[in-house]
């Protein structure tokens, strides 16, 4: 469907005149008697329900209404609408998120507590997560491994589901759009005693699209997938409690790399969580938490000119969670949480010279004591140990002071780390068409000598015996200081000033060189790279109807080596006619793919009279690289760059009767689109939804 480009002025009209219209209908209204929006609680910063204002550490809510009002489908359309994260393109479109500039592999992402799996190539994609049962998504920035370990080193997004609350409850979604996109998903509850029992479903179909009309392939293929979910919980007696939840993912989608080559790729997840609650009275409570999940995918690519198979391709990942944990609260305004556990996880893939398994069992305690009436210190402290790479300690210590009734400070300091992958260890791929190789850190000593063998070695750049030792774990200590300011219900502002410094960065180097003319890659700890910046958070409620809320970030995200490589004036890069010219060191703008500023605006009205709700929200993200087009292998002033853009979505709702919603949207109103360098911004999006529930 195309519009007209003027019309995105006539949207923008009609919005505003909703506003304006509503206001005379409320000019009586006083602002002395606005509602007092109950503070939120969180769980995943401390692992037990605290309300945000007490929160040391940084941490932000998304609530299932703000995520309704938007009419979001899935996981990656509300993240990318917050403060300090973005969504970024990876592996076959996948999409990963950003956080405080740390690549999406730093972030460790959980539904209700428990992690998913399957990062392909490191990112783990987000846009197979719907988000039709979630009642609300914690966003906690900073290193956290000294809760929940690996993976949590940039911090952790735990997605929550809906419980049954009481009685029986029905909810049914289907939402439609112009890019022939369909979501339904249908939601029943029911809670009868002390039984409950939800069950979710979720079907989403995208026909894909393509931005690039020049080839014969599409930006993104065509997919389906099924998400369904189910939860029971059983209250034993006053004192035990049993949940028990499953959830089954699959999806399948077309697979067309070129012209010549088609096939198709499925995945398939499952998980099982089995959750046992004891509560012996307000001061002590334990917990018994066992998860297993599975991700598996097979692909298989034909080549349609000679009508044979091309290529297969397959991955398998398990992952076995037990873990026990106790809560204690002493008369002492103070709170002890500890928990012994362990991670098993194997993985069976294409090009692995093996099939690995890591063992890491760990142990964690938290100290969380108020002091007076004003301050909150938490010190906590996670070990883990592991078959495969160095134990790992990982300190915390986190301070919340209330100056007043208005201002509360904040401050932290953690160690996070990110453990090598199975595919930094085991890999063993060689690029049929190209012919160079990679080698995980593991496999050197195995697939080194079988090459030599067999004659591909021409010469051996790094000695084999420089991979006796362990590759290491990549590490970061993470600062945050921040300061929340509430002057009342109508007015509240938050800052946030963070650094991360990341040590023991995973890089691949060139160990040796090919009879073929192509070299032999494999991984080594390198760099050290740090981000540092500050988020701003405000929220403004003029009136009963009207909530505005804009957000900033400002980034800046270097590699300290090359910054010095820079300063030294060790770096060149070639102009237009070939000839090379030393680059100054602020020529320097740091790691790729990240933006100096990111800007979020939003204008939330509702109007109780009519039964409606609108929103207008606009994202900006500022120029960020892309590529070195001077081949000195960085990112300096004279490579490629994307310029800043900005996108704006319009919402608005109306419940009919009782029981339904109707809602109306424009995503991307401008239309903005990237053909070449933007792969999951397809271009301007107009949908219709349908609520019913009873």
């Amino acid at each position: 469907m195309s519009l007209n480009k003027n019309n995105k002025y006539t949207y923008l009209l009609i919005f505003f005149t909703i506003v304006i219209n509503a206001q005379k209908n409320n000019i009586n209204e006083k602002t002395a008697v606005l509602t007092q929006e109950l503070e939120k609680v969180v769980v995943t910063a401390t692992r037990t329900k605290k309300l945000i204002s007490s929160v040391a550490m940084p941490v932000e809510i998304v609530s299932k209404k703000e995520i309704q009002q938007i009419n979001a489908m899935r996981l990656n359309e509300v993240l990318e609408e917050q403060t300090g994260l973005i969504t970024v393109p990876d592996y076959g479109g996948a999409a990963g998120v950003q956080m405080q500039g740390l690549d999406s592999q730093y972030t460790l992402i959980l539904i209700d507590g428990v992690p998913l799996i399957g990062r392909i190539a490191g990112s783990l994609d987000i846009n197979r997560i719907s988000v039709g049962n979630i009642a609300q998504i914690e966003i906690v920035k900073g290193a956290s491994s000294s809760l929940y370990g690996n993976d949590a080193l940039g911090g952790v997004i735990n997605i929550i589901t809906e419980k049954p609350i009481r009685g029986t409850k029905v909810n049914m979604n289907y939402r439609g759009d112009s890019f022939n996109t369909h979501d339904f998903n249908s939601t029943i509850a029911i809670k009868k005693g002390d039984v409950s029992i939800s069950a979710f479903i979720n079907r989403y179909q995208n026909a894909g699209y393509d931005l690039n009309k020049t080839d014969d392939i599409k930006t993104i293929d065509p997919y389906v997938n099924h998400t369904f979910n189910t939860t029971i919980i059983y209250k034993i007696n006053n004192k035990l409690r049993l949940n028990v939840s499953s959830r089954i993912y699959n999806q399948e989608q077309e697979y067309v790399p070129t012209a010549n080559l088609k096939g198709k790729e499925n995945a398939n997840e499952w998980n099982n969580h089995l959750v046992l609650k004891y509560k012996e009275n307000e001061n002590f409570n334990g917990l018994f938490d066992f998860y297993i999940t599975n991700y598996k995918t097979n692909s298989y690519l034909n080549n349609t000119d000679t009508n044979s198979l091309d290529s297969e391709s397959y991955f398998d990942q398990l992952l076995v969670k037990p873990e026990l944990r106790i809560v204690y609260k002493t008369k002492y305004h103070s709170e002890i949480v500890g928990g012994i556990g362990l991670n098993y996880e194997t993985l069976d893939r294409t090009d692995f010279s093996t099939k690995p398994f890591f063992s890491a069992p760990y142990v964690f305690l938290q100290y969380d004591k108020v002091i007076g009436k004003r301050t909150n210190v938490i010190l906590g402290a996670r070990f883990d140990n592991h078959n495969k790479y160095k134990s790992q300690f990982s300190p915390k210590f986190a301070i919340n002071y209330k100056a007043n009734n208005h201002l509360n400070l904040k401050g932290s300091v953690g160690y996070g780390f990110k453990a090598p992958d199975f595919r930094q260890l085991y890999f063993d791929f060689t690029n049929n068409a190209v012919g160079y190789t990679v080698v995980g850190y593991n496999a050197v000593k195995t697939v080194i000598p079988r090459l030599e063998q067999q004659g591909q070695i021409n010469n051996i750049i790094v000695p084999i015996s420089s991979f006796d030792n362990k590759l290491n774990a990549e590490n970061s200590l993470s600062i945050n200081f921040g300061a929340n300011f509430k002057a009342s219900s109508l007015f509240s502002l938050s800052a946030n000033v963070f650094k991360n410094n990341i040590k023991n960065l995973i890089d691949t180097r060139v160990i040796a060189n090919k009879t073929n003319g192509q070299n032999v890659f494999s991984y080594y700890n390198i760099h050290d790279v740090y981000t540092q910046g500050i988020e701003i958070n405000t929220t403004l409620k003029p009136s009963q109807q009207l909530k505005i809320k804009a957000g900033y970030q400002y980034l800046i995200a270097k590699d300290e080596s090359v910054k010095q490589k820079f300063k030294n004036g060790n770096v060149f890069a070639r102009d237009k006619n070939g000839s090379s010219f030393l680059l100054a060191r602020n020529d320097y703008f740091g790691l790729f793919n990240r933006s100096k500023h990111m800007v979020n605006l939003k204008f939330y009205y509702n109007i109780p009279a009519w039964k409606l709700d609108t929103n207008l929200r606009t994202t900006y993200r500022s120029k960020y690289g892309i590529s070195d087009t001077n081949d000195n292998g960085y990112l300096d002033k004279y490579d490629r760059f994307i310029k800043g853009y900005a996108i704006a979505d319009f919402a608005i709702n109306k419940n009919i009767a009782k029981h339904y919603k109707l809602g109306f949207g424009i995503d991307n109103i401008t239309n903005f689109k990237d053909a070449q360098n933007i792969s999951n911004i397809p271009g301007r999006i107009i949908y219709g939804k349908i609520n019913i529930q009873f």
